[in-house]
C-alpha cells in the first residue's frame, strides 16, 4: 500500500514571513517615531503618578513636623486705655437722651415715681402737681407701666404711662396709651390715646398637688389662664369632684403686650392657644382654631387634634368657676332636719359674679319665683329648660333671644338661702336631670372637610409648641411668665 507523504513545515516561508514582519514595523516605527516618543513619556509620567498615590500615607506624615513639638509663645502686650477725663467734655456737649422705665406701686407719690424714672426736673415736677389729666394718668392703682426720656442732667422731655381702659368689655384688647411730652419752646403738649395690645406666646406647664388654681400659682400661670383651661375642659374633667392629684397640665397661651412690655395687670394675658390636660391617666387636648372657610363671622373655637369641635350645645356651669356646695343628689334640707333629693347643683360664689346661660334660646321667665327669688328661666327647645336662682339682679327679659355664654344676672341670695349662690336646674320635658350628665352628652360639631387641610397645618405647629411647654415638667421650676 503506497504511503501518504508527510507534511513539513515551510520553515523557509515562516523566515521569509518574518523577515517581512520586521521591515514593516521599522518603517511604521520610523515614520511615527515623534508619536511613539510622547506615548512613552506620557506612560512614565502616569506610572510616577500611580506610585506617589500608592505610596503609604504615614511616608508621607513623616515628612511634616509634629505639631506638639513645634516651639510655643505667649505674647502679652498692654493696651492702653484713653483716659476718661479728657472725654467728658466732648460729651457734655452731644446732646444724649437716656429712657427709663417702671411700674407703679400702691403706696407711690409723684416724687417717688420721678426719682425711680431718673427725673430730676422741677419745672416738670410742679406741672404733673398741677394738671389734673397727668394726675389722673399716673395716679390711681399700682401696675401702670411708666416709662420717662431725659437728657443728660434729668431733664423730662417725655413722659409715657400706660394703663387699663375705663371700658371693662375692652380690657382685654385694649389700653391707654398717656403721654406728655415737651417741645424746644417749652410748652408742654398731652394726649391719651387707646391702643391695641401686641401679643407673644407664653408656655408654662404643672402638676396637680391641692387644686387646678394651685397649681397655676405654682407655674407662674395668671388666674385668668386658669379660668380658661377650666372652661376648656369642664365637659372632659369635673374640676370640682374629678380632679386627681398627679394631674397634669400643659398650656400655650397669649401674653399682651403694651410698646412691647409685658402688661402687670389682670388684663395680661390673652386667649390660651392650645392646651393639654391630664386626669387620671387620661389626656385631653384643645387647639384654638379659626377657620378661614368660615364666612359667618364666627371668630374661631376649640377643637380636639382630630378637628371635633369641643364647643357643645350646653357648657358644663352656669359660672365660669366656682365651688359646688350641693351637686345633684340627696342632701339634708339647711330649713329643716329631714333628708331631700336635690334636683340641681348649687354653686358657692361671691354676689355679683355673673351668671351666664349655658346654651342658646329663649328667656321663658324672668322675675320673682317662691323659694327661688330673683329667678330666670331660659327654653332650649325639645323640651329642654334651664333655671337660674337666687339672683341678686336680672338683666334679661322675658321672650328676648340668648346665645351661649350671655349673662343672665348676677349672683345674690335672694329667696330661700343661707348665703350667696347659685342654685342651678336642667329639665327635660318637665323631668330634672344631672347638669353635667347632660353638658357631656351634647351634640358636638365637626370641621367642614374644606377646613381640614388648613387645621391640619395648625395642628402641626400647635402640636410641637404643646411638646416645648411640656419640656417645662422636666425642668426644677416651670414657669410661665
Amino acid at each position: 500500500m503506497p504511503s501518504s507523504p508527510v507534511r513539513r513545515p515551510d520553515t523557509q516561508c515562516a523566515s521569509h514571513r518574518g523577515a517581512r514582519l520586521r521591515d514593516g514595523v521599522r518603517q511604521w516605527a520610523g515614520a511615527h517615531r515623534r508619536g511613539l516618543a510622547m506615548l512613552a513619556t506620557a506612560g512614565l509620567a502616569g506610572f510616577g503618578i500611580t506610585a506617589l498615590a500608592l505610596a503609604p500615607l504615614t511616608a508621607i506624615s513623616s515628612l511634616a513636623p509634629d505639631a506638639a513639638d513645634l516651639p510655643r509663645a505667649t505674647v502679652s502686650e498692654p493696651l492702653p486705655l484713653p483716659a476718661l477725663a479728657p472725654q467728658l467734655p466732648a460729651l457734655a456737649e452731644q446732646d444724649l437722651e437716656l429712657s427709663r422705665g417702671t411700674v407703679s406701686r400702691s403706696a407711690d407719690s409723684l416724687d417717688a415715681l420721678l426719682v425711680r424714672l431718673g427725673v430730676s426736673d422741677a419745672e416738670a415736677a410742679s406741672f404733673l402737681r398741677g394738671d389734673a389729666t397727668a394726675r389722673r394718668a399716673l395716679g390711681g392703682r399700682a401696675g401702670r407701666l411708666l416709662r420717662a426720656r431725659t437728657n443728660a442732667s434729668g431733664r423730662l422731655l417725655e413722659l409715657t404711662a400706660r394703663h387699663p381702659v375705663e371700658d371693662h368689655a375692652r380690657r382685654s384688647t385694649h389700653f391707654n396709651r398717656f403721654v406728655l411730652r415737651r417741645d424746644e419752646a417749652g410748652p408742654w403738649h398731652m394726649h391719651t390715646e387707646e391702643v391695641a395690645f401686641g401679643t407673644h406666646l407664653r408656655l408654662a406647664a404643672g402638676t396637680i398637688r391641692t387644686s387646678l388654681f394651685a397649681a397655676t400659682d405654682a407655674a407662674q400661670v395668671p388666674d385668668a389662664v386658669a379660668v380658661q383651661l377650666a372652661e376648656i375642659f369642664s365637659a372632659d374633667v369635673d374640676f370640682h369632684r374629678e380632679l386627681r392629684r398627679g394631674d397634669r397640665f400643659v398650656v400655650v397661651y397669649e401674653g399682651l403686650s403694651a410698646d412691647g412690655e409685658p402688661v402687670p395687670w389682670n388684663e395680661g394675658t390673652g386667649r390660651v392657644l392650645a392646651a393639654e390636660f391630664v386626669n387620671a391617666g387620661r389626656s385631653h387636648r384643645a387647639i384654638w382654631f379659626a377657620d378661614p372657610t368660615d364666612d359667618t363671622g364666627a371668630r374661631g373655637g376649640y377643637y380636639g387634634t382630630d378637628g371635633t369641635s369641643r364647643r357643645r350645645a350646653f357648657l358644663a356651669s352656669p359660672l365660669e368657676f366656682s365651688r359646688v356646695t350641693s351637686g345633684f343628689a340627696m342632701r339634708r334640707d339647711p330649713f329643716g332636719q329631714g333628708w331631700r333629693a336635690h334636683l340641681g347643683i348649687d354653686y358657692a360664689a361671691p354676689a355679683g359674679t355673673p351668671v351666664r346661660a349655658v346654651g342658646d334660646g329663649t328667656v321663658e321667665s324672668a322675675g320673682w319665683m317662691s323659694g327661688y327669688g330673683e329667678t330666670v328661666t331660659v327654653a332650649h327647645g325639645n323640651g329642654r329648660v334651664t333655671l337660674y336662682a337666687h339672683l341678686s339682679r336680672i338683666d334679661v327679659q322675658r321672650g328676648e333671644r340668648i346665645v351661649q355664654g350671655q349673662t343672665l344676672g348676677a349672683v345674690g341670695a335672694t329667696g330661700w338661702a343661707t348665703g350667696p349662690h347659685l342654685h342651678f336646674e336642667f329639665r327635660v320635658l318637665g323631668t330634672h336631670q344631672d347638669p353635667a350628665t347632660i353638658a357631656r352628652n351634647a351634640d358636638v360639631l365637626a370641621l367642614p372637610t374644606e377646613a381640614l387641610v388648613p387645621f391640619a397645618v395648625h395642628r402641626q405647629r400647635t402640636l410641637g409648641q404643646l411638646a416645648l411647654a411640656a419640656s417645662l415638667l422636666e425642668a426644677p421650676a416651670a414657669s410661665g411668665r
